[in-house]
């Protein structure tokens, strides 16, 4: 099983992100990561607050990308 190591991490389109740790979907036993936003997001519900948790699948968050012609990482880490 590949670590991902928790810390700040940058998004390709620039925002930053801290990566809590890995999650373990129940249903589907998928890998997962859990992060939080380093910057307020508006228009959520109430509930999520303005720095809110999300959780993506392990392979979304370390796949490659497309952008200005190159592949590159989805997020990238910072420290």
């Amino acid at each position: 099983m590949s670590v991902l190591k928790k810390g700040k991490y940058q998004h390709y389109k620039g925002k930053y992100y801290e990566v809590l740790g890995l999650a373990l979907n129940s249903e589907t036993r998928e890998k997962m990561v859990l992060y939080k936003c380093l910057y307020p997001v508006n228009n959520l519900p109430e509930e999520f607050g303005t720095e809110p948790i999300f959780i993506r699948t392990y392979n979304n968050f370390t796949e490659k990308v497309k952008a200005n012609g190159k592949m590159i990482p989805r997020f990238s880490f910072i420290k």
